[in-house]
């Protein structure tokens, strides 16, 4: 339970506990229910209306919000896994593979966190090493020799910054596979659903349209990371959080991303699955507006349209 959420969850449990009493002595609750329900509904609003930079960080890493497996299941049809990079081995923390999407033959890949401790630790907690982001060319690399395009999903608090993962060249994939990126010869659709975390995101997130969920976040470093370099300590994360400008808005506003999808109510961890519909339909819009394309006139703009940014008018 998120801190600032407390009264809405506890009105909520009041709720849950009056649908339940018998109502063998014709006790009508129901007008109570009613106005409980929406008296919780419009505290709900409130409290997402004004969430500051460092509460979006929370909702943001919520356990419950949908993880890559939850928008493939539900959007991607006749997905199939591809596995490995063919240079040293598997990746669990990202995931990728080819599937169809609205009847589209796409190249579908993205960080998988997990959802419990058993699949968390599995997956590396969405945190790629240098394998996973070559296997991510390797899949960039098959969707322009078959003109297939693709969609990538970001959540990831950053690349692994182990030992094994610095020895196997971690920076030099990550590059490699910005380089893919911008080269790619067909479209390519990005969304932050989570946490977008330094290169680890952008690896896989220099796409010709960038979307981030309401409250997803996308910053060069996590608010704990600033915070322990400028300030000697973490306890300065909800400062770190402001001054990064890391919200959904704050890149909008920026210039870095092409658009805001709008989640439901309370957040994407409340309803997962009108949070996958969202994201389904902006990324329908954009592959439409993206098509027919040509390999020349895609591979131009893109590279302009990151060369451009934070360059002073």
């Amino acid at each position: 339970m998120l801190e600032f959420e407390k009264p809405v969850i506890e009105l909520e449990s009041k709720i849950a506990e009056l649908r339940h009493v018998s109502n063998d002595d014709e006790l009508n609750i129901a007008d109570e229910i009613s106005r409980m329900q929406s008296k919780a509904d419009r505290l709900l609003s409130q409290i997402y209306a004004r969430l500051t930079p460092a509460q979006i960080v929370q909702v943001a890493r919520h356990p419950n919000r949908p993880h890559l497996k939850d928008y493939i299941e539900h959007m991607i049809e006749d997905f199939t896994p591809l596995a490995g990079d063919r240079l040293f081995g598997e990746d669990f923390a990202l995931i990728g593979g080819i599937g169809r999407f609205n009847g589209q033959s796409v190249v579908v890949m993205g960080q998988e966190k997990g959802h419990d401790t058993e699949s968390r630790i599995k997956h590396n907690f969405g945190m790629a090493r240098p394998e996973g982001y070559r296997k991510a060319q390797r899949l960039m690399d098959m969707a322009s020799q078959f003109q297939i395009p693709v969609i990538s999903l970001v959540d990831t608090a950053g690349a692994y910054p182990g030992l094994g993962a610095e020895e196997r060249g971690q920076s030099e994939a990550i590059a490699r596979s910005i380089e893919s990126c911008l080269k790619l010869e067909v479209p390519m659709l990005s969304v932050i659903i989570g946490e977008g975390g330094s290169g680890g995101a952008i690896a896989i997130a220099a796409a010709d349209k960038v979307y981030m969920l309401e409250n997803s976040i996308y910053s060069v470093i996590s608010p704990e990371g600033c915070a322990s370099i400028l300030w000697r300590s973490a306890d300065y994360a909800k400062d770190a959080a402001t001054a990064l400008k890391l919200t959904a808005k704050d890149m909008l506003e920026n210039g870095l991303i092409d658009n805001i999808i709008d989640e439901p109510q309370g957040g994407a961890h409340r309803n997962k699955q009108a949070t996958i519909a969202m994201v389904a339909a902006q990324l329908e819009k954009g592959l439409k507006e993206l098509s027919p394309w040509k390999a020349d006139k895609l591979i131009t703009k893109r590279e302009d349209k990151y060369l451009s940014m934070g360059r002073a008018a």
